[in-house]
């Protein structure tokens, strides 16, 4: 054996390259650190942007988990509103004049498109076009 050091790429995360260390760094992980490496695969396998690359005024295409849906009027109109999760960043994905909609609550996976903005220094995105994903697939 060698004593030579190994130069590594500035900012590059190697993963674990064995099963048993895999496995050690999944048993040592929270559940929560988990669920945002699935979401964050999903988002990656699925062709969409990740939340917290999105800029103001950009159109993008997104994924994620809803954590959760409230019903909060904005200049007296009823406005759903839902706080979208992808792993990396939150997005608040509001739709206008909507009491609820049938298939939004949280838990659920959906897809959302649209023009981002900025509110408050947070994401929001209104009045999205998006799909619900399957419930098998969660």
């Amino acid at each position: 054996m060698s004593a030579v050091p190994r130069f590594e790429k500035p900012g590059k995360v190697e993963k674990p390259s064995g099963r048993f260390r895999r496995m050690l760094d999944r048993l040592s992980s929270s559940r929560e650190d988990l669920e945002s490496e699935e979401l964050q695969e999903d988002s990656q396998a699925s062709g969409c942007t990740r939340i917290s690359e999105c800029t103001d005024r950009q159109i993008v295409k997104v994924t994620g988990t809803l954590r959760t849906v409230t019903l909060r009027p904005r200049a007296g109109v009823p406005a759903l509103e839902a706080e979208l999760f992808d792993g990396t960043a939150p997005l608040d994905v509001v739709w206008l004049g909507r009491r609820s909609i049938a298939g939004i609550e949280p838990g659920r996976k959906l897809i959302a498109s649209g023009r981002i903005a900025m509110s408050h220094g947070r994401r929001v995105l209104f009045n999205p076009k998006y799909e619900l994903r399957p419930l098998g697939k969660e």
